[in-house]
């Protein structure tokens, strides 16, 4: 009789969690997403027209990501609500050739969907924009390449990757023969590989349009390995630096053969369940449960980015006070490489580092206000075509997120993301 009496209830309660999760997978166009993501767009725009869609179509698709194509979930844990800062961003300024842009006019220069800036880990202003809520799921696009990396550092951590001197081909040791054979994961991560990569978004025959093609119809996961793994070497390893999604493709396919687990679920395991994130996520999926993309697909809530960039900030401390990314690893990510093609007028200090960014105010920007002297210094930033970003400043305990429809997937640095570096400048002085 008591057996009945304790077994009944927990049937009871499994029938629930089925149904409840079923609803959800049903709602949510077949992902299981609780609650479903606000705004649910009934039309989405074609995938395969990706780097072609107008701006509303970026909007829609942005915020759909997650439907556009597989991915597998990633659950949230015990979150803590984010507390609202006491000294609120109300305004910031900064001037570009004689002319002066209020926070308002950056919303609007920028193509802003959602903007959030956590001051002291607090809510210092949160911007929503095109209907987005705190439940939309808006994709990453290449703000992905940091969390993978962040995902490398604790793997090294928990000692399934030995060290980043490693060869790839320990991982892969099919790609011993090929270009890829001789690259130390440093060099992976760094993306000074040395193996030809076409990074052109504007080109429909590059590298990375026909990784496109290939992520918006079945057998994804072969098809971009076919590429990847037939590339050519355009240069010695080590010696330039040259963007590659390809490569960062490879990075996420080495850390899941490490782990022996899809990128969704070693970040739910040791990130974003214990962290405390407060929304479920859902990562593009080459082979669901088994294999998503290392170069982006990233999917989560505004509040829940931000979360991310404070653990960045507190050098992967959990709030339980475990620190899981290894000694020095935020520094690390952080020295930029010093490789040909990375080191710059604009940067002489490198631009590039463990698949974060060096997005500082250029050294010979001129009639810019604030000044590169007086800029953000030292900070990390997550980018994504398109404007996606995560900015991580140590020094004055500041995240920055925001994410954009900007026209170019990657317009000139002396556009937006000039400006951005300015605002974000501009934001850090109001709130110091």
């Amino acid at each position: 009789m008591q057996r009945h009496t304790v077994i009944k209830p927990l049937l009871f309660s499994l029938s629930l969690a089925v149904s409840s999760y079923a609803t959800a997978a049903t709602e949510c166009d077949g992902v299981a997403l609780t609650p479903c993501p606000a705004p649910f767009d009934h039309q989405l725009p074609d995938p395969h027209q990706m780097l072609s869609w107008s701006q509303k179509d970026r909007v829609v698709g942005f915020r759909n990501d997650y439907r556009n194509y597989a991915g597998d979930v990633f659950h949230h844990g015990q979150a803590k609500p984010l507390a609202r800062a006491n000294n609120l961003l109300v305004d910031a300024q900064y001037q570009v050739n004689g002319h002066t842009y209020h926070l308002a006019d950056y919303l609007k220069r920028e193509n802003v969907a959602g903007m959030l800036v956590l001051k002291n880990g607090k809510v210092a202003y949160k911007y929503f924009a095109e209907g987005n809520t705190d439940t939309t799921l808006w994709t990453s696009r290449s703000v992905g390449k940091s969390v993978v990396s962040t995902l490398v550092g604790i793997a090294i951590k928990q000692g399934k990757i030995h060290s980043l001197d490693d060869n790839i081909t320990v991982y892969e040791p099919e790609l011993k023969g090929t270009a890829w054979d001789g690259v130390t994961l440093k060099q992976l991560i760094q993306h000074t590989s040395g193996v030809a990569w076409n990074e052109d978004y504007t080109n429909p025959n590059s590298d990375f349009a026909q990784l496109t093609q290939c992520e918006a119809q079945a057998g994804a996961y072969a098809c971009v390995r076919n590429i990847v793994s037939h590339l050519k070497r355009a240069h010695p390893a080590g010696e330039q630096w040259s963007y590659s999604s390809g490569g960062a493709w490879l990075l996420g396919d080495v850390l899941e053969r490490a782990t022996g687990m899809s990128l969704a679920a070693y970040l739910q395991q040791t990130v974003w369940q214990p962290n405390g994130m407060a929304s479920d996520g859902v990562w593009h999926a080459y082979q669901s449960g088994k294999h998503d993309v290392g170069a982006h697909g990233f999917n989560a809530t505004l509040e829940d980015w931000g979360r991310f960039g404070e653990f960045i900030l507190n050098e992967g401390r959990l709030p339980d006070g475990k620190q899981i990314l290894p000694d020095n690893w935020v520094n690390d990510a952080a020295t930029w490489t010093q490789a040909k093609d990375s080191v710059s007028a604009a940067h002489p200090e490198g631009i590039y580092g463990y698949q974060w960014w060096n997005n500082a105010i250029p050294a010979n920007a001129q009639h810019v206000v604030p000044t590169a002297a007086e800029g953000l210094k030292h900070s990390l930033w997550a980018l994504g075509i398109y404007g996606q970003i995560i900015m991580v400043n140590r020094a004055e305990n500041l995240v920055i997120v925001q994410w954009s429809t900007w026209p170019q997937a990657e317009p000139s640095f002396s556009a937006q993301p000039l400006e951005a570096a300015l605002m974000y400048s501009a934001i850090a002085q109001q709130l110091h």
